[in-house]
């Protein structure tokens, strides 16, 4: 394949789609991407991306690279780190640096590398990779402690990684005995603080500008981008291989301003990384050689990547975390699961020929050992995150779970209803006093403000695949639905329906933009209220063989209001006005279903009474 528009479009095309079928078949997303750029790449020769590209091909891949690690680095809040305890600064500390230096001694003696390729190379696999282990930790649902280890040891490392092995190889050039003195170190670590304060500067002019109102709104993205791009550019013109360095404290530096566009820059970033990964894996991948791709079978790179897995991940961690805190099943479950991701594949590919001119022995293994312990780490673990976690006991329940946002009576009863059928739940609201009956009844709560930045510190996501909106102002349910597309999914975002006596009307707001509609037709929030202390009740039904769908409609009440359908797989179905969803024998429908003929006739003599006595 010749034409490097084709070649263009067939990446893009297979980066997007192995993204696709990886969430549609809940499998780790490089693995997919793996797969697909090797059978168009070795495997069938259909094209090789680096042949293509020609001189573009590596400025594109840093490029690329920075961008991701400014990914990461817009993350690293520090209000974020300070709750987490020992475990995590000795992991992303201690556990680090015995990872690098354990990892280095396995290269060397294992994999047969020179020293200096082995300590630049111990300190890129230091990375867990971010853009592999949150969507993991997604997937598996964990439970608080080792779920927040795992995700802030990816985040914080990962820009790390780069930087230790961009001061592990400037140090051997120092080392080595080819002219260099110490004055050319002094001025690396020179250069290197240059790209701290070029990176720093960047974060806080952009914070100002955007603060101050001097960049519109839809310009916003392509700034941050174009920025990136020049701290990038800028500090590796002084000094190569500091630019990686710059954009982390850029990313850090913002992170930390408390600048209320920090939530459009990282759904901007989420969307441009995940199209970079998709695209520069596939490339990466398409480029390796026949020859690379044999290489990996070599018993010297079997014999590293056991290691990395089996002894020198568990060993750092297990060092790391003594008197920390972690029991063994947490120290056990932490100590197996480190995917390595795009950002150790890209830096190790980029360190590869330079350490080649150099002429260092043992610099062409870098790019087979580099994929064999990716590729081999995201399956391993992708696989087996799950099904260990529930083997400790560390799995926070796979059934889905319902954030719901508003305490009053009925959300409260939602909730309960929903604990009683085993699905994870919890009512959040800024008010103490909106939350004084869950308190009471013991419904699981959080007194938070769901739109706060603080929220997403002080509450863990990971439990919920459905959020419901069921406050009593429409616009403000319309609003958490809208911040929350991007987390939990078009799908799976709901609202109840707006309350035409209301002052906050939102009817021309698309369901899609303000959250799907749900129990309609009604009047909102107040209507369930009312029906509920008019003696409405929350009600099980469990259809069989013997009483189907079609039976329970028949035979329902005409004014029962259908909330969901919870399937056999514990999925669950909102009734919405926009789709038509059905049930099988084995699902439970939960409905609110109107008070007996009885009921209402003691209902009425006592208010009879209540009158008669006023």
């Amino acid at each position: 394949m010749d034409s490097l528009l084709l070649i263009l479009m067939l990446v893009a095309v297979l980066g997007i789609g192995s993204q696709w079928l990886a969430w549609k078949f809940q499998l780790p997303a490089i693995v997919v991407m793996s797969i697909a750029g090797l059978l168009v790449g070795p495997v069938f020769g259909l094209m090789n991306p680096e042949e293509a590209f020609g001189d573009m091909y590596r400025p594109f891949i840093s490029i690329a690279v920075a961008i991701i690690l400014f990914e990461g680095s817009l993350n690293l809040n520090f209000k974020e780190v300070k709750g987490l305890g020992k475990p995590v600064f000795r992991i992303v500390t201690w556990g680090a640096f015995i990872a690098w230096i354990l990892g280095s001694v396995a290269a060397h003696f294992v994999a047969g590398m020179s020293w200096a390729v082995a300590f630049v190379i111990g300190g890129i696999f230091i990375v867990t990779g971010p853009t592999v282990i949150l969507p993991l930790l997604r997937q598996s649902k964990l439970k608080p402690t080792p779920a927040k280890i795992l995700k802030w040891e990816g985040i914080i490392v990962d820009p790390f990684g780069a930087l230790v092995a961009i001061f592990a190889f400037e140090f051997i050039l120092f080392l080595s005995a080819d002219g260099r003195d110490a004055t050319s170190l002094f001025l690396f670590l020179l250069a290197a603080l240059f790209a701290v304060v070029i990176g720093y500067i960047f974060g806080k002019v952009v914070a100002w500008m955007f603060e101050s109102g001097h960049v519109p709104e839809f310009l916003k993205s392509p700034a941050v981008f174009v920025a990136v791009i020049a701290c990038f550019i800028i500090a590796d013109e002084v000094k190569h291989e500091t630019g990686l360095l710059a954009v982390t404290a850029m990313g850090m530096t913002l992170a930390n301003l408390g600048i209320s566009s920090i939530k459009d820059m990282r759904h901007f970033k989420e969307n441009i990384s995940i199209l970079l990964i998709s695209t520069v894996f596939i490339l990466l991948t398409s480029s390796l050689t026949t020859e690379t791709l044999m290489d990996v079978f070599r018993p010297e790179i079997i014999g590293f990547v056991l290691l990395m897995l089996f002894v020198v991940r568990p060993l750092s961690v297990f060092l790391s975390t003594i008197n920390s805190g972690l029991n063994l099943r947490e120290k056990t479950l932490v100590g197996w699961i480190a995917p390595r991701g795009i950002v150790a594949l890209t830096v190790a590919s980029y360190f590869a020929s330079i350490l080649a001119d150099e002429g260092f022995a043992g610099s062409s293994l870098i790019t087979p050992l580099t994929f064999a312990l990716v590729f081999s780490t995201v399956v391993v673990h992708g696989f087996s995150i799950g099904w260990l976690a529930k083997k400790l006991n560390l799995s926070a329940e796979g059934n889905p779970g319902v954030l719901i946002v508003g305490s009053n009576r009925f959300s409260n009863a939602l909730v309960k209803v929903m604990q009683e059928l085993d699905i994870p739940s919890v009512v959040v609201d800024s008010s103490w006093d909106r939350l004084q009956r869950a308190r009471k009844a013991g419904i699981p709560h959080n007194h938070c403000e769901i739109l706060s930045e603080q929220t997403e510190y002080m509450m863990n996501f990971t439990p919920y695949d459905y959020l419901l909106a069921s406050t009593e102002y429409d616009s403000y349910n319309a609003l958490v639905c809208s911040t929350f597309l991007p987390e939990f999914g078009r799908k799976n975002v709901f609202r109840l329906p707006n309350q035409s006596h209301s002052g906050d009307q939102i009817n021309d707001i698309d369901h899609t933009i303000g959250g799907r509609e749900v129990f309609s037709p009604m009047e909102g929030i107040e209507e369930l209220k009312y029906k509920l202390k008019s003696g409405y009740v929350m009600r099980k039904t469990s259809l069989t063989e013997q009483y189907r769908y079609k039976d329970y409609l028949e035979d329902r009440h005409e004014e029962t209001i259908l909330l969901f359908i919870v399937k056999q797989s514990k999925q669950i179905a909102f009734f919405t006005n926009d789709v038509e969803i059905s049930a099988s024998p084995g699902d439970t429908i939960v409905s609110m279903t109107p008070p007996s003929k009885e009921f209402n006739k003691i209902k009425e003599k006592l208010e009879e009474k209540r009158n008669e006595k006023g």
